[in-house]
């Protein structure tokens, strides 16, 4: 049995050892972030989020107390007032946990796009082009979650006394630590986008994916295409990066990014930067690092109860799909 502190430390904990950055360069942006926090004057102090000096991940929180005992979740990718009502219906639901972030999660959504930077800069786009065009980015994004009713969801758990957590961009590093490993144990056997395909099309998620009609598709280039250096650049950060990133990704010598989801707009502006895009899935890409999460927490004796679009698949013993 675990408390809700203990699956969200444990939640941070994975993130960061998934975290295609590498864990030393979090380290480094944590200490820069305490040394900031001290020098701030005790009115910015009371405004700071201090779950920052310890959690990177501004897009994932808990909402209740902190030391209750979990034996059982309910989990999915989106979670509304009607997932809570669900949950309080089943009535031995101890804790809700959203992929999707809710309350302050969804409000500090832009905070995590930072991630993009780094990761940009690892496939070799020059950090100071990432860096620019990802925080113009992010202003774009902070300013059109701003007038979003954040704590909808935080209110309706709260009434009905249920505790209820969302695990973002933590889960989101899992899938992209787990397609990263994929695609280089199977390099020998990629040389076109279509081959690409074929691998995605063998992992669980995507095979039931594909029975829904949400598999994994091209967005740009062509089956029989060549590959080259391949780029995960789509599939953690918060949400999709800058439209104008794509020539210098391409002139970074990628040849083809993998994604979760593309927006039309980048999606055109990738095409003319002559990039393969291959989608694999939002839902199912989102079910695949939340199937890793929830499996820790099924070594740890707790019981899952997948809901709203979560692709349960397990992959350890003692949990039914």
């Amino acid at each position: 049995m675990m408390t809700i502190k203990q699956i969200y430390n444990l939640a941070i904990e994975l993130g960061i050892k998934n975290d295609l950055r590498g864990q030393a360069i979090i380290k480094r942006k944590l200490n820069r972030l305490k040394k900031q926090y001290a020098e701030l004057s005790e009115a910015k102090k009371a405004e700071f989020d201090a779950e920052k000096l310890a959690n990177p991940f501004s897009d994932t929180r808990y909402f209740g107390d902190p030391d209750q005992k979990i034996k059982k979740v309910m989990a999915g990718i989106d979670i509304d007032t009607a997932e809570i009502l669900l949950a309080k219906g089943l009535s031995d639901i101890d804790l809700v946990i959203a992929h999707h972030p809710i309350g302050s999660a969804l409000a500090g959504l832009h905070e995590v796009m930072d991630l993009q930077v780094e990761l940009m800069a690892k496939y070799g786009v020059p950090i100071n082009v990432a860096e620019n065009l990802t925080h113009i980015r992010m202003s774009e994004v902070s300013r059109g979650i701003a007038p979003v009713n954040h704590y909808k969801v935080v209110d309706a758990a709260r009434l009905l006394n249920l505790p209820v957590m969302c695990v973002h961009t933590p889960s989101d590093n899992m899938v992209a630590n787990f397609l990263d490993k994929y695609l280089k144990a199977n390099r020998r056997k990629i040389e076109t986008v279509g081959d690409i395909l074929d691998l995605l099309k063998k992992i669980p998620e995507y095979k039931e994916a594909i029975a829904q009609k949400s598999g994994p598709r091209l967005f740009c280039g062509k089956p029989d295409r060549y590959v080259g250096k391949i780029a995960l650049t789509e599939i953690t950060g918060g949400t999709e990066g800058s439209k104008e990133i794509y020539q210098h990704i391409a002139q970074a010598g990628i040849g083809t990014i993998v994604g979760m989801h593309m927006k039309e707009d980048n999606r055109e502006e990738a095409e003319k930067a002559h990039l393969n895009i291959v989608i694999a899935g939002h839902m199912s890409s989102d079910s695949i690092g939340m199937n890793l999460f929830l499996d820790e927490l099924v070594k740890r004796g707790i019981e899952v109860v997948p809901c709203s679009g979560l692709i349960r698949h397990p992959r350890v013993k003692g949990q039914k799909k």
